[in-house]
């Protein structure tokens, strides 16, 4: 079983709990409004980040993509914030990619939706604490062609 994992709207901020909820991942994807290089070098420090930019993080900034796609042992996986579809949505994400797991942030708000086979993940934010939401990340586990993915709360 392969482990990934998930952060989204950090917006400048990694809480130190994040080094437990994703101890142990091998990879982390990050869907967004990352705030400043630092918080991509305190991920570092878990496991190797490829991270996508939202729309609180200047385009083209260096080392952050408008988009991410990658496979890990056959499932297909796609990265990016989500304020490229305005409101985003299980439903808006599912008609607009085609990947096996879609990766998203943006609304901050934390889910996992499994529809016809794919799975949505928004990983909800990590950062400061805001719209009277629980921070949290997630891990996508990942094994015999799969993918399955567990919310972890933050404190908060």
């Amino acid at each position: 079983m392969r482990r990934i994992g998930l952060i989204s709207d950090t917006h400048g901020l990694v809480r130190p709990d994040v080094h437990e909820a994703l101890a142990g991942v091998e990879l982390i994807l990050h869907a967004g409004d990352v705030g400043g290089d630092a918080i991509l070098d305190e991920l570092r420090l878990i496991a190797p980040v490829h991270a996508v930019w939202g729309n609180t993080d200047p385009p083209g900034t260096p080392g952050l993509s408008e988009a991410l796609s990658l496979t890990v042992d056959g499932v297909r996986i796609h990265v990016q914030h989500g304020h490229e579809l305005g409101r985003p949505s299980p439903e808006a994400l599912l008609a607009a990619y085609d990947e096996d797991v879609l990766v998203y942030g943006h609304t901050h708000r934390q889910l996992v939706v499994e529809a016809a086979g794919r799975l949505v993940v928004n990983p909800g934010a990590a950062g400061p604490r805001r719209f009277d939401l629980r921070p949290s990340v997630a891990v996508l586990a990942i094994g015999g062609g799969r993918a399955r993915a567990e919310l972890v709360a933050l404190r908060g």
